[in-house]
This record gives structure tokens, sequence and C-alpha cells, in this order.
């Protein structure tokens, strides 16, 4: 039982190290009430002490890793399971937990109008906890996107704002739980759906796209600040016109905005090279995504994806069924950060700040997500030196461990007081 003046118990990480303003220090963490907690105000305001002190062997304490695109997994495809997809949403949730995922978007791509009128009003936002990671909003991708560069988006479906808002109605019906919508920049009136999204609170991304830079530069004027998965699904870069790649380095970038852009870091949608050079020329802005699939979490087979059937070989890479078109990756999260610190050669700072920090900060959220800082969620996973996640806690409980496997509050208390 708790012996402060305060009725809830207070948890004492200590022995590790902890991502805190972009350094790893060694510092204990202090948690109350599913929120980090200033240990000087617990000392020197409450005359408060630890109730349950934990020992973390020397691990690496992270926020929990943030996912904002993800079109399924373990089984379960967002836009296409619609008999069930609560329990779907459910599923990917608690499987998320085992690879440090605490929150995440579903994304639901290019579909006919009649799937999204029925599985977007059953995504309902809501709080990670031991049943799962926590549902930040959804991500529509699709069916506003650009023909030339649908990627793997069934062609039939997709459409184009001849009647402007009206069409995002007729399409959608609701846009409630909707936190991210992409679009292709170059669509005739999108620079107006992008500022009646923005007007909702709904974050705007650019992507499978043919746009010129001076289309992606008025998109993000008008107030879109994201790029979907960039290199993939888009124009290439050439000198005289980068085209969305050049969103990185331009100058009419508004100030104060900082523009993110997602980065599938699986080793297979974007080489190395590419991605070095994308983190050297925007480091503060990149955001790791795992895009993924139905497969991840499953054996080599033949599965399905909003209307696509597709195969994932013993490669790990994943094809629209009898093409080499790539459709969406079986990455986690966990994966995505330990390739992209192997490929760019960054510090293990910034590359967990890349699915932690800055997704939060994409999503509007880093007060409450996305760090250690004091009075946000005591969302947080234990890694060791080479990344590999250890335990996964949400709100301060232990969610998910390497050891059982799932939740269990008696093992890490059994383990922890001293």
């Amino acid at each position: 039982m708790p012996s402060n003046k305060s009725s809830s118990t207070i948890y004492q990480f200590y022995n590790c190290r902890i991502l805190k303003d972009g350094k790893l220090q060694r510092e204990d963490l202090w948690i109350r009430d599913g929120k980090i907690l200033n240990p000087e105000k617990l000392f020197f305001d409450e005359k408060g002490y630890a109730d349950v002190r934990i020992d973390c062997k020397n691990l690496l304490i992270a926020p929990g890793y943030i996912d904002v695109q993800i079109n399924g997994g373990f089984g379960v495809d967002f836009s296409s399971d619609v008999e069930n997809c609560e329990e779907g949403i459910s599923k990917v949730a608690k499987g998320l937990l085992a690879y440090g995922c605490t929150s995440f978007c579903p994304t639901i791509v290019t579909s006919p109008p009649e799937i999204y009128k029925q599985i977007l009003p059953r995504i309902k936002l809501r709080d990670g906890s031991s049943e799962g990671a926590g549902v930040l909003g959804i991500h529509i991708e699709g069916p506003f996107i650009s023909k030339d560069k649908k990627g793997a988006h069934p062609e039939r479906y997709l459409k184009k704002f001849r009647q402007g808002w009206d069409d995002v109605l007729d399409t959608y019906s609701t846009l409630e739980g909707v936190r991210l919508f992409t679009i292709a920049p170059e669509l005739e009136n999108s620079s107006d759906i992008i500022k009646q999204m923005v007007k909702r609170n709904i974050r705007v991304s650019v992507g499978h796209s043919s746009a010129n830079l001076s289309q992606a530069e008025a998109a993000v004027k008008a107030g879109a600040t994201c790029i979907t998965h960039l290199f993939n699904a888009m124009g290439p870069f050439h000198h005289r016109d980068p085209g969305i790649v050049g969103l990185l380095t331009s100058h009419k970038i508004p100030k104060g905005v900082t523009l993110f852009y997602g980065m599938i870091a699986d080793g297979i949608h974007t080489d190395p090279a590419a991605l070095r050079i994308a983190y050297r020329a925007h480091p503060q802005g990149i955001v790791l995504v795992t895009d993924a699939i139905t497969a991840m979490g499953l054996p080599i087979g033949s599965y399905k994806v909003g209307q696509q059937e597709f195969e994932v070989t013993p490669e790990g890479r994943a094809f629209v069924l009898g093409t080499k078109t790539l459709i969406g990756s079986i990455v986690t999260m966990d994966k995505c950060v330990k390739h992209f610190l192997e490929a760019t050669n960054c510090s293990i700072e910034e590359a967990l700040e890349a699915g932690t920090r800055h997704p939060a900060e994409m999503m509007g959220i880093a007060a409450q997500k996305g760090t250690l800082d004091y009075n946000s969620d005591a969302d947080f996973i234990l890694l060791d030196d080479e990344l590999n996640v250890q335990a996964t806690y949400i709100a301060g409980e232990l969610v998910w461990d390497k050891v059982t496997g799932n939740h269990d509050k008696r093992v890490i208390q059994r383990k922890g007081i001293s």
C-alpha cells in the first residue's frame, strides 16, 4: 500500500539510462497515476518517496514507439475486414505491444465508398492499456491520389475532387476519428480540401503523387505538413524539378512549420543511400513508419490488403499478386529503428526519436506522447543495447515483457521491490 501522502502508488525505475532531452541520461524514472513524475517536486514539496522500486539492470528506457501508417498485421487488414473491424483493431493493438509500439494510426487505403462508410465510424480513438496499443486516430490513404503513382492502390476506385468538399463527404460520409489524410496535391481543388482538413484538426500529408515542387509547396502553404512514405509512389528527384522530395530543403516552408516525412526503413522500400540522403538533408523531420500489412507477424504466403491480393516472398518482400509491385511491408517498428540506426550511422538517441518524438510532434501530441518529459503519459519501453525490446509499459503499467510474453503485474512487483 502507498505510504506517501498521495493515495497513488509511486514507482521508481532505477539502474537505467533514460532518453530525455535528446540524450541518454543516467537517471531514474518516476511514475504516478500513469504519468511521468518530477522527483524534485515529490521530494521537496511532498516529502515523498517510492513505494515500489524496479531495478532495470542497466537497460535503456525510451518512449513507446508510435506508428502513424499501418494497414494491418497478424492476419488482419483494416481496409477489408468489415465484419470484424473492432476485433481486428484489437488484435493488432495487442500484437504491437511485443514490438514496443504503444500508439498507432490504423490506415485505410483506397477502397469503394461503401467500405469507408462501414469501417470509418467503427474505428474509435482509445487509450492504450494491457489490452493493446492506443489508437491515435485514422490515417486515410486514398482514393484522392495520382493514377500514375497509385502504387498498389486499385485504379478503379481512385477519385478526383470534381465537386470539391462534396466529393469528400460522398466518399467517406464521416471524418470523425480521422487524424491524418494523404492527398496528391496536383489534383484540382486540392488546396481547398487541405484547408478544410486542417480546420478540422486533421493533419494532411502529400503522397502517391506526381506533383512538381511548386505544387507540393502550394500544398504546404495551404496547410499540409507531412509527406507519405518519402521516395515511394512519387516522382523521382530531378535536379531541375526535385518534386515532392524537394520539400525537404525548400525555402518556401512557412516560418515555424516543421515538415515531417514518413520513411519505411525496412531495407526494401528505400535503399540505405536514399535513407541517408533524406536524413542528412532534414534530420528533424524524419518519422519512421512500418506501412505494415496483413502479413506482418505471419509466415510466407498469399494474403489480402484492401481490395488487392498479394504474396510474401522468402526474402520478406510483399508484392501485388502476379506482379513486382510492392504493397506495403511486413516490418515492425523495432526493426525500423534498428535498420535506420545501421543505415545512417546516426546516434541511438536520434534513431529512437525518429520513432517516438518525431511522430508525436507530427501528430501534435508531443505534450502527451513520444517523450519522457514530466507530466507526459508513462508509455515507455525497456531496451537492451542492441535495441531489442525487453518490456513495454503503457500508462506506467507493464503490458508486455520478453520473459512472459504478456501482461503480468506480479512479475514486475516481485522483481522490483528492494
